[in-house]
């Protein structure tokens, strides 16, 4: 069976129409169940869900950045095993965008205003990762869940007890992140070097404290 090969043009159109849909529309996801569905909604105080909404809105920002990253990177990949498990990452990976999406609709908030730019930049990154190697592109990735997590963490602290609905997201989220970054080193991802990690570390800093307030 022939395997349709695409142009320039072609991957352009899919990969704009896969970013609009991201950011403005409703991607394709696993079909899950949203975590915390069953669980009692409790009356939150003003501050509280204030800061359910701030949380929430950098997770949705991370997530459409994690997207943007599995897009870029499944791109320019060149093993079709590492191609197969970028797809696979990015579908999970919209699950959490839908899941925060909600969310933050229910607690009456705003996604941020700056995700086409953490959609356009992370792409970038994703699709230079790719061209380097295989590898790097994996050990990139394990490394963006290995933060990510770490972020979640601190949310889990920072969140209030009682919106239990909005914490299980974050904790079903932090168990396919671990995951997803495993499956990257076992892939035959590489360690990134130092000096590597502590840039990464420092732009996700700047997503996460811009999209808290915008």
């Amino acid at each position: 069976m022939n395997t349709r090969k695409y142009s320039l043009i072609d991957n352009l159109i899919i990969e704009t129409d896969k970013a609009l849909t991201t950011v403005m529309g409703k991607p394709e996801t696993t079909d899950r169940l949203i975590p915390g569905s069953k669980l009692t909604e409790h009356e939150l105080t003003i501050q509280q869900r204030r800061q359910s909404v701030r949380l929430m809105r950098v997770n949705h920002a991370g997530e459409v950045s994690a997207q943007a990253l599995y897009q870029g990177q499944a791109l320019t990949a060149t093993l079709p095993n590492v191609r197969v498990a970028m797809e696979q990452a990015a579908l999970e990976e919209n699950d959490h965008l839908v899941w925060c999406q909600q969310r933050l609709n229910y607690l009456g908030g705003h996604a941020s205003v700056l995700n086409p730019v953490w959609y356009a930049g992370s792409f970038v990154l994703g699709a230079l990762a790719g061209k380097i190697g295989d590898k790097w592109s994996l050990g990139f990735v394990a490394e963006t869940e290995n933060q990510v997590v770490q972020h979640l963490d601190e949310h889990l602290v920072e969140m209030s007890m009682q919106d239990e609905k909005s914490r299980a997201i974050l904790e079903q989220m932090r168990i396919d992140e671990l995951h997803h970054g495993t499956v990257a080193l076992d892939a035959g991802g590489a360690i990134l070097p130092k000096p590597i990690k502590l840039v990464m570390g420092l732009m996700s800093k700047v997503m996460t404290k811009t999209s808290y307030w915008i």
